[in-house]
């Protein structure tokens, strides 16, 4: 699954920046690839309206 942030993490709370950092998103544009599983599916609803998923 290819997540990829597209808003700017300014201004957000705290917990949902640190859940991207944690997947390794660091500004905008960044992109990673991680494993579909239950851990990163709930990272990703944390911050879904700050990222684009690609299954």
């Amino acid at each position: 699954m290819k997540i990829t942030l597209v808003k700017s993490l300014i201004g957000v709370l705290p917990k949902q920046k640190a859940t991207a950092l944690s997947l390794g998103l660091k500004r905008p544009g960044n992109s990673v690839e991680v494993a579909e599983n239950a851990a990163n599916l709930g990272k990703v609803a944390v911050i879904s309206h700050l990222v684009k998923v690609e299954k």
